[in-house]
């Protein structure tokens, strides 16, 4: 199944949806937590799932240099980086 469409029928959660909600610009992990509340744990386990079904894209050392998902290394830069919805995130946000 294309990713696109993957990601059309993962349903997401209330605070998945919330976080959806403030990934319109490129947001930096701080600025996500003091806008959701969330501890950084829970925080960096919902950009997980987000990222793994291809509704976030994660940018880093830099807003500007989008970083491939990779499992392994995204604890190491998870609270470095900044992130933004996909296009399939905003149609995902915008079809609920």
């Amino acid at each position: 199944m294309p990713r696109y469409l993957h990601a059309l029928h993962f349903p997401v959660t209330d605070p998945e949806f919330d976080l959806l909600d403030e990934l319109y610009f490129v947001t930096p992990f701080r600025t996500l937590l003091q806008k959701t509340g969330l501890p950084a744990s829970d925080l960096e386990n919902q950009l997980r799932n987000l990222l793994e079904h291809g509704l976030i894209r994660s940018y880093w050392p830099d807003p500007d240099t989008e970083l491939a998902y990779e499992t392994t290394s995204f604890g190491a830069i998870a609270r470095d980086a900044s992130y933004l919805a996909s296009k399939e995130g905003l149609l995902q946000h915008n079809t609920r």
